[in-house]
């Protein structure tokens, strides 16, 4: 039987150990938090997930396996209500995402701006051109969703050990112990580019947004307003209604970082609900949660062979829109410890240029803003 270890117990390593664990491998994995703690890249209330990313054919065709595998998962951790991407103009971001979905087979809708007030009780739409709507996407529950992954992984073999892991050579260091495996993955999010600085390198940043109470009549899709770089969703309990800024915050050490928003966030996000919403102008805030991202120059995901120790593996980056992505890139992580796949170039370790092209497979059309995607 192979034997891994994977430390980070986030998306990307939980799905990892999941996946591994059920093709038979016997797994370690290994976190300094509870999975789903709302200190780790993973935890927190929900994420996005559609499968719109612009012209970038191979994202929404992850996007799409890993809808499949989040439905396979079960336990309530995706709702299905829909996307939105509220269009500015006829020839942004949004037609090429039309185009990449429509070819490949996936259902995507476009809706004139006076319908789509359909999709809410109160909806202001002068702005618009059209809206796009997916109709197979939704919202992940975010830390639900990581402890879900985890619990199959053990029910299917896998050991949590609950400690700080260290690079020990080809081996793990934990505890006053030295682990070691026939593949070691290391998934640890923000921390990677701390463990790896020769190898990895992450802007980590800090990201706010609100939560607003809603009344049951605003359960409905999430939404992107690409342009203005602010996405959220409708009403979704125990949670509320979400609006989150896409721009860049400021540099912070994950280890540091305020675990709430501040006032300027909720600001921002009531600014925008009178604008969008308008009867949400004067909502009550449910909450105010913070997280962090950790972003490469280009918004692609990093997973390589260390170049010094070949059982060694780096996975990370997720910049913002990895979460949706989890199980799906855990398919191909595994196909390559098992030698059936090589891994994608586009995750390569070593220097990136800033790609425009590509950053905007998130959100960010907005100058200033990053490659989120949340």
């Amino acid at each position: 039987m192979p034997s891994a270890i994977v430390i980070g117990a986030g998306v990307f390593g939980a799905s990892v150990a999941d996946r591994l664990a059920r093709d038979g491998w016997e797994v370690t994995l290994v976190d300094r938090f509870e999975p789903g703690h709302p200190r780790s890249e993973s935890g927190g209330e929900t994420r996005l997930f559609r499968c719109s990313h612009g012209p970038d054919s191979f994202y929404t065709s992850s996007a799409r396996r890993a809808l499949e595998l989040w439905r396979e998962l079960g336990h309530g951790v995706l709702v299905e209500p829909g996307v939105v991407w509220f269009a500015r103009t006829e020839n942004g971001w949004e037609v090429e995402s039309e185009r990449v979905l429509r070819e490949a087979g996936i259902p995507v809708e476009r809706v004139e701006p006076g319908a789509a007030r359909s999709f809410f009780p109160s909806l202001a739409v002068d702005d618009l051109a059209f809206v796009l709507h997916e109709p197979e996407a939704g919202v992940l529950k975010a830390s639900e969703a990581v402890r879900a992954l985890v619990a199959r992984a053990r029910d299917a073999g896998a050991r949590l050990s609950l400690g700080a892991a260290r690079p020990a050579g080809s081996a793990v260091a934990l505890a006053g112990r030295r682990l070691e495996a026939d593949a070691v993955v290391w998934a640890c999010g923000a921390w990677l580019a701390q463990l790896f600085p020769r190898l990895v390198t992450l802007r980590v940043t800090f990201q706010q947004l609100s939560l607003f109470a809603a009344p049951p009549e605003w359960h409905g899709p999430g939404w992107v307003d690409f342009d203005a770089a602010i996405y959220g969703h409708a009403l979704i309990e125990p949670f509320g209604f979400k609006a989150a800024s896409d721009l860049d915050g400021p540099d912070i050490d994950p280890d540091q970082r305020a675990l709430e928003a501040g006032e300027s966030a909720v600001a921002a996000g009531r600014e925008y609900l009178a604008h969008r919403f308008p009867a949400l102008a004067g909502a009550p805030v449910a909450g105010t949660p913070a997280c962090h991202y950790s972003s490469t120059a280009d918004g692609q995901f990093i997973f390589a062979a260390h170049p010094e120790h070949e059982r060694i593996w780096l996975l990370g980056g997720g910049s913002g829109h990895g979460f949706k992505h989890g199980p799906a890139m855990a398919e191909h992580v595994a196909a390559v410890l098992a030698g059936r796949e090589q891994p994608e170039p586009r995750f390569r370790l070593g220097e990136r240029e800033p790609a425009r092209s590509l950053r905007t497979a998130g959100f960010g059309a907005a100058e200033g803003s990053s490659s989120r995607a949340p």
